[in-house]
């Protein structure tokens, strides 16, 4: 116990003695660059290399403030958020998502950040972008539908973050547009009785990567998100997903410091 309280204040310590060496910088909007249309939405996501482990924990507490800085270098224009995926995914350890409303600053954070002490232990990325766009209701949604939709999911961040990229068929795209709408319209209807315990943000990536959407949710109920999932398979629309995951992105919502501790260990 002594010695696990003798780690945490040495943590601590470091902690405050990185962040006076840190230049202090004007934060970005955060609340403008996560509900505007127009912005860009990167999730990056990361596993620590084997060396990683092998260094002695000043010497890990050490890279780790690198990454407290180079965060707090970008916060000036990006919006940065940090996941903890460890003990949860096999595919990464962390997890980013940094919005900007010029992608390039992105690009800027994601190379300073891997050509730090820190993130030269990063290896396994999964990297992609998209672009948030105003919401469109489909045509002929009925007013209830709407109206439900805009009562408020649970206020504040949620314990559990789940992020899947999809990528839809050929056929998806040669639909009819009254076809697609109608089936969106199902969709919606299954969604809807997990709209209050599930929040969900869209983004847009057809042309700037590999995917056509990014779904990212946040829950503090694991049991309604899978049930959500399970809706969502029944409907039509489900069935012009190519790509639904491969990976699917499961973790815990920290904050920065949490996360520095627990990888410090």
């Amino acid at each position: 116990m002594r010695r696990a309280f003798l780690v945490f204040n040495h943590l601590a310590l470091l902690v405050i003695v990185g962040l006076m060496t840190v230049s202090v910088v004007e934060a970005a909007d955060r609340d403008k660059l996560l509900s505007e249309p127009g912005v860009y939405g990167t999730f990056a996501a990361f596993r620590l290399d084997g060396d990683w482990a092998k260094q002695g924990q000043t010497t890990r507490i050490t890279q780790l403030l690198t990454l407290k800085g180079v965060v707090e270098q970008h916060r000036e224009k990006l919006a940065i958020d940090v996941y903890l995926l460890r003990g949860l995914s096999d595919r990464a350890d962390v997890l980013f998502r940094i919005h900007a409303t010029e992608l390039r600053e992105t690009q800027e954070f994601l190379l300073d950040l891997q050509g730090s002490l820190f993130g030269k232990h990063l290896t396994d990325s999964t990297i992609f972008s998209g672009l948030t766009k105003k919401a469109i209701y489909v045509p002929g949604m009925p007013d209830n539908l709407k109206a439900e939709l805009k009562i408020p999911s649970e206020p504040g961040p949620q314990p559990y973050v789940i992020v899947i990229p999809i990528r839809k068929d050929a056929d998806w795209w040669s639909l009819p547009q009254e076809q697609r709408a109608a089936m969106m319209k199902e969709h919606t209807e299954a969604s809807l009785p997990y709209h209050k315990t599930v929040k969900r943000k869209l983004y847009h990536a057809t042309g700037l990567d590999d995917l056509d959407f990014i779904t990212y949710f946040e829950t503090s109920r694991l049991e309604d998100f899978q049930s959500l999932i399970l809706a969502l398979e029944k409907v039509k629309e489900f069935r012009h997903n190519r790509r639904f995951g491969h990976p699917t992105l499961l973790g815990t919502v920290r904050s920065l410091d949490e996360i520095i501790e627990v990888l410090a260990q």
